[in-house]
């Protein structure tokens, strides 16, 4: 009679899924880098187990250069998507905190592999998640780790705020007027004029919006590409850096850097920022000069007085007639005119007249008598700067020089006449000689 021989139990496949992770990407580049470590000691590890059916899936997960403090990882996306999905039996790891370093982001990871009948296995800390004294050693590795975490955390951020207090560059984008160079900020010649000006300019008007006008008239762009609107034109005003400070939470040091910016120039715009914005677009207002003051005159032969209304929170300018100020509507055949159409039509035109063989003639003879080495050509080129130059002008200069060569405007109805001023031609090369200097200093 023959004896029953005992069967051995069948032995089930267990898919085991490898997790690696490094938290920078230095080195990742090399033929052999810390997650292919990793990955190796894992491989070693599945395969010392192929007794008890453990196979490799055949996908990769490594997460190069992404914090343990985030489950925001691509791999480890994918890797719980296959667990939800039946993919994965088993996960390994090098050790519990390429997985995670947080303790309740490690107790989510727990769920998810519970829900899934998935193991987890450290291979340098061997422990079995579905027993509890491996949850407990699972929890006070966790734990450790976490502290870990928070050490480095602090390591660093002490080690900025000593970087910071000796002045010295922590690194991120370059603000506009500096480049970075061995750790250094460094003036970038063409971008601090840029934001000299910016500062002048503010100074001066306080409008963030003429500012962004002119820039984006100008097709200004920053080192990466973006126009500047009001939002940075403000963010720009307000960075210490311009002034040679390097700040941290809200301390300033003195910084490493050359300054672009005066602390005087600086003190300036910074009381034009305390003011609220309605009272600064009100003095704006105030200090622009209405072009035409006291030169322009309406078909009546009244002079025309400029005035201004406000509908929408729109700010809407005129030149209004003394006739019909002082008499009614019916006094004057153009009782109104925007003021930035006719200032704008005088402009061009002046711009036309100046050009004129005639008008650069007459220019070049009475400057003769002030400068009698001065020669036509000269005379010609000092007035083709003036159309360049003339929307570089702030307002206030605009008005000097129409003063200066306008006698009068008067507006009919069929269009619009110019009378220049005949003493002005004379001194229109020295004031062009004078405000081109002034503007190149300001740029």
């Amino acid at each position: 009679m023959k004896k029953a021989t005992a069967r051995s139990a069948p032995i089930i496949k267990k898919r085991c899924a490898l997790y690696t992770r490094k938290s920078s990407e230095e080195g990742l580049d090399m033929e052999f880098n810390s997650l292919d470590a990793q990955r190796e000691a894992c491989e070693a590890y599945v395969a010392s187990q192929k007794a008890e059916g453990w196979l490799l899936v055949p996908d990769h997960y490594d997460d190069g250069g992404f914090s343990g403090g985030t489950l925001e990882r691509p791999a480890l996306k994918r890797l719980l998507a296959d667990i939800e999905e039946g993919r994965v039996d088993v996960v390994v790891v090098y050790k519990i905190d390429r997985l995670s370093r947080a303790l309740m982001d490690f107790a989510k990871l727990v769920e998810v592999f519970d829900r899934g009948g998935v193991t987890f296995v450290s291979v340098t800390q061997s422990f079995n998640t579905t027993t509890s004294m491996g949850r407990l050693t699972l929890n006070i590795l966790l734990s450790f780790a976490q502290f870990e975490r928070e050490v480095i955390g602090e390591r660093i951020r002490d080690k900025v705020a000593a970087s910071r207090k000796r002045g010295m560059w922590m690194g991120g984008w370059a603000p506009l007027g500096y480049d970075v160079k061995d750790r250094k900020l460094i003036v970038n010649e063409a971008e601090a004029t840029v934001v000299l000006r910016i500062f002048e300019r503010f100074a001066k008007g306080g409008s963030a919006t003429t500012i962004v006008r002119e820039l984006t008239a100008h097709g200004f762009k920053n080192k990466y590409g973006q126009r500047l609107d009001k939002g940075r034109i403000y963010k720009l005003l307000n960075n210490r850096v311009y002034v040679g400070d390097a700040v941290h939470k809200g301390v300033a040091w003195p910084g490493e850097h050359e300054a672009i910016v005066s602390r005087a120039l600086w003190d300036r715009v910074h009381a034009v920022l305390a003011e609220s914005p309605r009272k600064r677009a009100g003095r704006t207002r105030a200090q622009t000069p209405a072009l035409l003051k006291g030169l322009i005159f309406g078909p009546s032969g009244r002079a025309m007085s400029p005035t201004h209304t406000r509908k929408g929170g729109r700010l809407y300018r005129y030149y209004v007639s003394q006739s019909v100020i002082k008499g009614g509507a019916d006094e004057c055949p153009i009782s109104r005119v925007p003021a930035a159409d006719i200032e704008r039509t005088v402009i061009d035109q002046l711009r036309v007249l100046l050009r004129s063989p005639e008008i650069i003639v007459a220019t070049w003879r009475a400057a003769r008598n002030e400068n009698a080495g001065i020669t036509e050509a000269e005379v010609r080129a000092a007035i083709e700067r003036l159309d360049p130059l003339w929307d570089e002008l702030f307002p206030v200069e605009q008005a000097r020089i129409v003063q200066l060569l306008v006698e009068r405007v008067d507006v009919g109805i069929d269009g619009v006449d110019i009378r220049l001023r005949t003493e002005g031609l004379s001194s229109l090369v020295t004031e062009l000689g004078a405000i081109e200097t002034a503007s190149r200093k300001a740029a």
